[in-house]
């Protein structure tokens, strides 16, 4: 495992410098180092920091990336110099653990390194897109171009995560009220309603004895459904974790009514918008190929796009084997195709992600649309047919009363 090493050195210039490092030993960064002929002084692992945030840890969100990079390309084309843009950026940065991976990265620009170089040993915050973008830029002169069409990728891909979100809040939020409002009435209400009818006595209706019976089962065995739930959802990660698993439950994803439709179409956007983006700067199609199937988010897109890299190994076109593997769009082959032919692919995949993101917003609103009312109904049946069912007998009492009477 890496072990993170602090070290402090001199620049053949005689400027004083110091950085972090991540190696397997103490003699793999004094070589890194000397590589960059620096001199080194002292060389030592990094204490342990004290953790203070209660075993959370902070992530880097696609928001606190999108500013990041927009400033950066800023700061580029405006002729700064590389260390004092990641310096400024590194403290102009909310986010903790963003500041001190730019820190680092700085350290490594200092120490003679490339710019992806130092990204590239941060894979859990710069992604395989980033840091080949960058190295495209890096290479071709045209960092600052680069980072504004990185900018704008990971703007509109902040703005589709918001979009899918949005359309799941409503539904959580409601489902949550209506299991947390069911429980409460089986596990405190009913059971009064329970105590006034045994002493009642007679026969009870059924729908009052099937209510009665599930209040008695929770507030029994309470604990079952506790474990069961919990035993659910880790075997469920569990197969989630597995590659047949995730493959079947993203397959199933695809075919659920309307929130099928919207993954489809975010998954589609941002396959264009990546690839458009990969290829438009200049990385290879294969590379862009790979990249785009590890970011694509869905197994059976993942396989579909791999499915095409090796395809175009073999002499294909993009749009065939696209066509062949039925996930894609008939209008997305076809606008490929379009791009294929007139060279300008890049150009196409960027209009084809734009026409999706608006479909997002169509089929967000859509599935917000059907699921209000479902929930609203499932709600109601549940806890009105609860109420029903406890009120049931009290009109039985009110007719032996009055006929008593």
């Amino acid at each position: 495992m890496a072990t993170t090493f602090v070290w402090k050195g001199r620049s053949p210039q005689g400027e004083e410098l110091s950085g972090e490092y991540q190696a397997d030993s103490k003699q793999d960064v004094m070589g890194y180092l000397r590589k960059r002929r620096i001199q080194i002084k002292t060389v030592r692992p990094k204490a342990k920091e004290i953790n203070l945030s209660l075993g959370m840890k902070q992530n880097v969100k696609v928001r606190d990336m999108s500013v990041f990079t927009r400033q950066f390309s800023t700061m580029v084309n405006a002729g700064l110099p590389m260390v004092q843009c990641l310096d400024i950026l590194s403290k102009q940065t909310e986010n903790q653990r963003l500041r001190k991976v730019i820190q680092e990265v700085m350290h490594d620009v200092e120490s003679g390194g490339t710019l992806s170089e130092g990204m590239g040993r941060h894979p859990d915050v710069f992604s395989d897109l980033f840091t080949n973008m960058v190295d495209a830029g890096e290479t071709g002169g045209i960092l600052d171009v680069i980072l504004a069409r990185l900018a704008v990728y990971l703007e509109k891909a902040d703005a589709l995560q918001r979009k899918v979100k949005s359309a799941m809040t409503y539904p959580v939020i409601v489902a949550v009220v209506a299991g947390g409002s069911t429980i409460f009435m089986l596990m405190f209400v009913i059971p009064v309603f329970a105590k006034m009818f045994s002493d009642f006595g007679g026969t009870l209706p059924a729908p009052t004895r099937f209510v009665m019976g599930i209040s008695d089962f929770l507030r029994d065995y309470w604990w079952v459904l506790i474990g069961s739930a919990a035993a659910f959802t880790f075997g469920f990660r569990a197969y989630g974790k597995t590659k047949k698993g995730r493959l079947n439950i993203d397959k199933l994803a695809l075919r659920i009514p309307v929130l099928g439709n919207v993954i489809r179409i975010s998954s589609v956007a941002r396959f264009t918008r990546t690839l458009g983006t990969l290829v438009g700067s200049g990385v290879p199609i294969l590379q862009g190929l790979d990249i785009t199937a590890r970011t694509a988010g869905n197994m059976v897109l993942t396989n579909a796009i791999m499915e095409t890299r090796d395809s175009i190994t073999q002499g294909a076109t993009i749009s065939e084997p696209l066509k062949k593997c039925g996930v894609f769009p008939p209008m997305v082959v076809q606008m490929i195709s379009v791009g294929e032919q007139t060279g300008a692919i890049d150009e196409m995949l960027a209009k084809i992600a734009d026409f999706y993101d608006e479909e997002v917003d169509t089929a967000v609103e859509q599935l917000t649309s059907v699921i209000e009312p479902i929930m609203i109904v499932v709600m109601g049946v549940v806890v009105g047919g609860m109420l029903i069912a406890m009120y049931l007998p009290m009109f039985k009492m009110a007719d032996v009363m009055s006929g008593g009477a």
